[in-house]
């Protein structure tokens, strides 16, 4: 193993790959820093650029705009009080309040460094691990795989805050997207609609770029453009620090950053709940344990450590899941699983084994990736804050064409682009009535593995209850359930809590 992974260090030495490497860093933490422009905006607009590239070049690229994106949201967040990412909003309850008292610069380093410290503990566990647990999916069959699939399905369902119905729904009807086409199998064609463009079926890319980019930029031009009094907090801020005494602020806290960054990992590998969750679990945990809980939100260092180290340390648990999986862990690693499809490579229980050079060049630029987003933060963080003045008005328009540009050239056909701005208008549909987007893009993603280990399952022997009786898809099938009854449960307890909470008020 650490013969692999010193030659993939040595190997993304070269120019060719640590050019990719920093100019996605780079985009990463600019993109990270915009207000509303999160980093699956950042990584689908960089997507189109990686095909001409060689895998690692392009994975590598993309490697760097998920590290560098899930710092960069803290440039924002401190100074601004707006998170630049969802990642990144625990962060401002600390970093905003540190930065209102002059200190603007030591919660900025304070947060970079935890986000290098935790980044490089989940890097560890993801070359740890992800062999072993690849291994034990060399033992599933498709009646695990399966399960395995609902399991992800239903979690995410789970987890969504406003309604556990809208979430199932929202996933079955990500599933629909997937049977239209032909049949996998028998490649019969299936609800094709009469239209010529969907009698192949539906490439899911041009669906996660509608729904996500479409969706996210509508609903921030309805918000308003601008980010008022910007420009003097970039006049007032002193960005200067002794790099060393924060840096020490970091260390000094070894239990609560191993703490936080496992609780990051964690998250991370828990298909499509996403870093803002693991920051806002990470902060959580630190209150509690916290000796002084009462400093919290008012600028203390623990809230800005435990938040940042979290997310960055759930990017290594992400990359675990769709690499020894197969599975995106979020929208992000969604977008390098087509990357890897594009490119005709398989991800999943045997990508390292088939591909051993661009599994650890993988590890190697995940773990480089790091020190680059430092060296580009300490380069530029004064300047990234102006750039979040770029109105809206001009920034999305750009965004759209880019995306519009990455649609067309994934097979060079207007079709792609219609499927675009049809998805679109139904991502934006469905942030309008109350539908999570998490779970109808991961139905997208998973709906054909589904299906297609479902057949295979029936094909090998049609007895129904070998997905309850084998043990380790009964296991899964188990949790799949409980997931679900338990997001019902915690649902029905909240919804009970505040209605209690105004009947209190009533009173």
């Amino acid at each position: 193993m650490f013969e692999l992974l010193g030659a993939g260090l040595a190997n993304l030495m070269q120019v060719q790959y640590l050019v990719p490497l920093a100019l996605g860093t780079l985009a990463g933490v600019v993109g990270g820093a915009l207000p509303g422009v999160t980093i699956t905006m950042t990584i689908i607009v960089v997507l189109p650029f990686t095909f001409s590239l060689d895998p690692l070049q392009g994975l590598s690229a993309m490697t760097g705009v998920y590290v560098g994106g899930s710092a960069g949201g803290l440039v924002t967040a401190v100074l601004l009080g707006i998170p630049g990412t969802p990642s990144a909003i625990a962060t401002t309850f600390d970093g905003h309040p540190m930065a209102k008292k002059g200190e603007p610069g030591r919660a900025i380093w304070l947060g970079v460094w935890a986000s290098f410290f935790g980044g490089l503990l989940g890097g560890v566990f993801l070359i740890a691990t992800t062999g072993p647990l690849a291994r034990i999916a060399l033992q599933f069959g498709p009646w695990e795989f399966f399960s395995l699939f609902i399991l992800a399905l239903s979690m995410v369902a789970g987890l969504v805050e406003s309604s556990v119905v809208k979430g199932l729904i929202s996933g079955a009807l990500g599933c629909v997207v997937t049977i239209l086409g032909s049949d996998p199998v028998m490649g019969q064609e299936r609800l094709a609609l009469g239209i010529p463009f969907i009698k192949g079926g539906i490439d899911f890319l041009p669906v996660l770029i509608g729904v996500f980019a479409f969706a996210q930029i509508m609903t921030e031009l309805e918000r308003g453009a601008g980010v008022p009094g910007a420009a003097a907090v970039s006049k007032a801020a002193n960005l200067a620090v002794r790099q060393v005494k924060v840096i020490w602020e970091v260390l000094s806290r070894p239990v609560q950053l191993l703490w936080c960054s496992f609780i990051g990992v964690l998250i991370g590998v828990l298909p499509a709940i996403g870093g803002s969750a693991a920051s806002m679990m990470a902060y959580d945990q630190a209150k509690k344990f916290s000796r002084h809980p009462e400093r919290f939100g008012t600028g203390t260092p623990e809230g800005i450590v435990a938040s940042e180290c979290s997310n960055n340390a759930n990017v290594g648990g992400s990359l675990v899941t769709i690499m020894a999986f197969g599975i995106p862990g979020d929208a992000v690693t969604a977008v390098m699983l087509g990357a890897l499809t594009i490119h005709g490579i398989q991800s999943g229980p045997l990508f390292i084994l088939q591909n051993p050079q661009l599994a650890y060049g993988m590890f190697a630029a995940y773990l480089v990736a790091h020190p680059i987003m430092v060296a580009i933060m300490w380069l530029g963080s004064r300047w990234m804050l102006r750039v979040t003045t770029v109105p809206k008005a001009v920034l999305f328009p750009v965004v759209l064409v880019l995306c519009v540009i990455g649609a067309y050239a994934l097979n060079n056909t207007m079709a792609n682009v219609y499927i675009l701005l049809v998805f679109g208008v139904i991502g934006y549909a469905m942030v309008k009535f109350g539908f999570p987007l998490a779970p109808f893009i991961l139905g997208v993603i998973l709906g054909d593995q589904i299906e297609i280990n479902l057949i295979r399952a029936i094909m090998t022997d049609p007895d129904p209850w070998l997905f309850l009786t084998r043990p380790i898809s009964g296991v899964l099938i188990a949790m799949a359930v409980g997931s679900v009854l338990l997001a019902l449960w915690q649902h029905r307890r909240q919804q009970k809590r505040l209605a209690d909470a105004g009947e209190n008020a009533d009173f």
